[in-house]
């Protein structure tokens, strides 16, 4: 097999609805081969990952066992292989029969081939007979290969077929955020937009233009402003190949001391003595040994015996870091933590359980100094009435409050005065205040960690929503999907929501109808007049008992009030809260799922 480019993994991949079936299938194969979806087919037109996902699940195979046979190639080099030993005179039996994993791309080659396609023929029954695993990869479906053998067709469709498609804006942004992440690049507000909105038609040509960006900052010494960025695209070669930066993710641990007894038997060799050692510790404490069994079972000095054990004593050092911290945040999953923070082969697992905990438990962020309702002045008794009501301890009557105003200022300072009468009667329930741009930022920033499940039950669980500028949802895709889905997760739950813009939900042009009619189903109201006072959010700081002010984009007042500088977006990333218990509603929800086999067998169903 040639070398694998290790750029090309499943964590440098950026997990969006148009792949996330593919990757989850690619996932099941490299960590489990021949044991579900076998064979597996992938498909999609060029530049849109598979030769990612192929690297990918050779990397995950190899990682999870050395001694795995892996092997990844182009249907040509395939052929070739086979046609050489077929001219030396031996038998093609034994060139992929005892592979663990065989992975082939550009299937579609297969067209005029009808010796090829028996070739094929017969190395799916090797490998599936011998328990072994092939996946592969073609820039059409089976159906539409011209001349496909019947035979072979019904063993692909035996197995898994799946496509992936272009991604959709969102993930496009996480995707161009990602990559200037790991080049080091900083892009100026607004480009990562600009770029992901572009007519491209494939990742690989998102990465030929963002290479071009890349590389006019580097020579430069510069950042390319937003208005740049439809003259580069003219530009751009189509054919340009995606650029990407390294994703290591830092150094190993330090080696760390472990304890150990010290009556042993005297004759016992040094190296035997320290495994059985490190076993016998490891086992009081209640982990897993597994991975230290087979070198205790060797006759002879092991090599790399001392290595292993360092390892090993690092993974459990981790583990103990994992424990204490998610003790810390009020783990809301215990269950997802059970078996994984004994076994050390699965800190990855506890990794991002950790994760996605601190996600779960990210608070959001408070209302600044300002009036409450009762201290608010000029708005109509009917928008205060309502506004009280929603906010009051009774259940509301009217529930969503819809409030507009031309001047959108005026309504945002009622959105902040209905927030701070709520926290101040009731600081125990959770209230989150935020912009539809704020709201798209920190979904776009939870689907490139990879925490959306973590992200969206966060949300979920509010009990009193608060959110301006919805006009602006027409600007997202799958933001304003996400936002429809909050919208009805709370609505079950009886949560509390009010919503303000500039103007009625009638005429805010291509939203959604179904989130139209949401809005319309509750009580909409025009402000007519009402004093404006200048919004601002408070993030938490978890290593601080301070709170910075963050202004919102589009506010109407500088920071200085004197000619300094203007309100830019930041998202609010702050960590630590507990939240309660959630159950979510039958449609649509993702949540947190310990086990990987669970994920898969649901999102396939």
């Amino acid at each position: 097999m040639s070398e694998l480019d290790p750029k090309l993994t499943f964590d440098s991949f950026v997990v969006g609805p148009a792949n996330r079936l593919a990757l989850a299938a690619a996932r099941r194969a490299a960590e489990s081969p021949g044991t579900s979806y076998n064979p597996l087919f992938l498909y999609s037109a060029p530049g849109l990952g598979k030769t990612h996902i192929l690297t990918a699940i050779a990397h995950r195979a190899q990682a999870a066992s050395e001694e795995r046979k892996v092997e990844y190639m182009a249907l040509e080099q395939y052929l070739q292989r086979l046609e050489a030993r077929l001219q030396s005179g031996r038998s093609e039996a034994g060139v992929y029969g005892d592979l663990d994993l065989l992975l082939i791309d550009d299937v579609q080659f297969l067209t005029g081939q009808p010796e090829a396609q028996e070739m094929l023929l017969r190395t799916l029954d090797q490998l599936t007979s011998s328990g072994g695993q092939i996946v592969l990869a073609s820039d059409r479906p089976p159906g539409d290969i011209n001349g496909l053998d019947a035979r072979l067709l019904s063993r692909f469709s035996g197995g898994l077929i799946v496509d992936l498609g272009i991604p959709e804006y969102e993930t496009r942004v996480a995707i161009i955020l990602r990559k200037a992440s790991d080049r080091g690049q900083k892009l100026e507000p607004g480009v990562a937009e600009a770029v992901a909105k572009a007519p491209l038609r494939n990742v690989r040509e998102l990465g030929g233009i963002l290479n071009k960006i890349f590389a006019t900052q580097d020579l430069e010494e510069r950042r390319v402003a937003v208005d740049e960025v439809a003259k580069l695209l003219k530009q751009q070669d189509k054919a340009a190949s995606l650029g990407s930066g390294p994703d290591e993710f830092g150094s190993f641990l330090d080696d760390l001391a472990f304890s150990v007894a010290q009556v042993v038997e005297q004759k016992e060799e040094p190296w035997r003595k320290a495994i059985r050692e490190a076993i016998e510790t490891a086992d009081r404490q209640g982990f897993s040994t597994l991975r230290l069994a087979p070198l205790l079972e060797s006759v002879k000095e092991p090599k790399g015996w001392q290595a292993a054990i360092d390892r090993y004593k690092a993974d459990l050092q981790r583990l103990h870091e994992i424990d204490n911290e998610l003790a810390r945040l009020g783990n809301p999953w215990p269950e997802a933590a059970q078996g994984v923070l004994e076994d050390p082969d699965r800190v990855d697992e506890a990794e991002a359980l950790l994760t996605s905990v601190q996600e779960r438990q990210r608070p959001f962020p408070s209302l600044g100094e300002g009036p409450r309702l009762q201290e608010l002045q000029g708005f109509e008794s009917l928008v205060l009435k309502a506004t009280t009501q929603l906010v009051g301890a009774e259940r509301p009557e009217y529930n969503p409050l819809y409030m507009w105003s031309t001047d959108e200022k005026v309504a945002r300072t009622l959105l902040g005065a209905a927030g701070r009468t709520y926290h101040e009667s009731y600081p125990d329930l959770t209230m989150a205040v935020s912009s539809v741009e704020l709201f798209a930022a920190d979904f776009i920033r939870a689907l490139g960690q990879g925490v959306a499940g973590a992200w969206r039950e966060r949300w979920w669980t509010v009990d009193l929503l608060l959110v301006f500028g919805i006009q602006e949802l027409v600007a997202t895709e799958r933001a304003q999907d996400e936002f429809f889905h909050l919208f009805e997760a709370l609505r079950r739950r009886g949560a509390r929501m009010m919503f303000v813009a500039d103007r009625a939900p009638g005429d805010i042009g291509d939203i959604d109808d179904r989130m139209r009619s949401r809005f319309e189903g509750g009580l909409v109201l025009e402000i007519t007049a009402g004093e404006s006072v200048p919004l601002e959010l408070l993030e938490v700081q978890e290593s601080s008992e301070r709170e910075d002010t963050i202004f919102l984009p589009g506010l109407d007042d500088a920071r200085d009030g004197a000619g300094g500088r203007k309100p830019r977006p930041v998202p609010v990333e702050a960590t630590a809260k507990k939240g309660g218990a959630w159950f979510p509603g039958p449609e649509n929800a993702v949540i947190h799922w310990p086990r990987f086999e669970q994920l898969l067998i649901e999102e396939l169903d």
